[in-house]
């Protein structure tokens, strides 16, 4: 894996891609690590929904805890890990909620019921049963009846800026190979890539 001097945006498309053809099912699942104002870091799986240049873009509920400790501190982590291809890549940087407009764009590519579901669920809060969950999609559903589905106000999207992205590959007796990748402290020119020891 010789990654020198190279575009790591292009590296993840296609470690991305190999992903998509290998993997059983969501390859483009990764972990959200999170830590709020008490500094206890808390991890979930979310799913990547876009990538570039200008960072990496998951969405959810805007009252779940993940955002709330975005609110409260807004820098996060991403792991990706593709078992069957003995890869991983990890990703750092700030987040930021991505615009209404293009919050709304994706919204609008779901499929129905998940637009629904996005309405009905009070991510994270109590359940009392899963009744109370069907209830409130049998609401949904009859309220927005066969007209488009809205976006929510309380559901959006974040997008984490990378300021490290390091690809790790697994290999022969644990010596695996690491490259980490920083942008230019100038903010111009390309990436800076540093081999790591296993």
């Amino acid at each position: 894996m010789g990654l020198k001097n190279r575009d790591p945006f292009e590296i993840f498309a296609s470690w991305l891609e190999k992903a998509t053809r290998k993997e059983a099912s969501n390859p483009n699942a990764m972990t959200l690590a999170t830590v709020g104002k008490d500094g206890r870091p808390s991890a979930r799986m979310v799913l990547l929904k876009g990538f570039g240049p200008d960072g990496f873009v998951f969405y959810t509920n805007l009252e779940s805890l993940k955002s709330r400790q975005l609110a409260e501190n807004p820098h996060a982590a991403l792991l990706f890990h593709w078992k069957t291809l003995e890869r991983q890549i990890r990703i750092e940087g700030p987040v930021e909620q991505v615009p209404d407009e293009e919050a709304d764009a994706y919204f609008a590519t779901r499929e129905r019921t998940s637009q629904i579901g996005a309405w009905a669920s009070r991510q994270s809060e109590p359940l009392e049963g899963w009744l109370e969950l069907e209830k409130r999609v049998a609401y949904y559903t009859a309220k927005f009846h066969l007209g488009p589905v809205p976006r929510p106000d309380f559901w959006s999207g974040f997008r984490l800026r990378a300021e490290r992205i390091e690809f790790w590959q697994e290999g022969k007796f644990r010596l695996h190979k690491r490259f980490v990748f920083a942008p230019p402290e100038s903010g111009q020119g390309p990436w800076q890539v540093q081999q790591l020891f296993p």
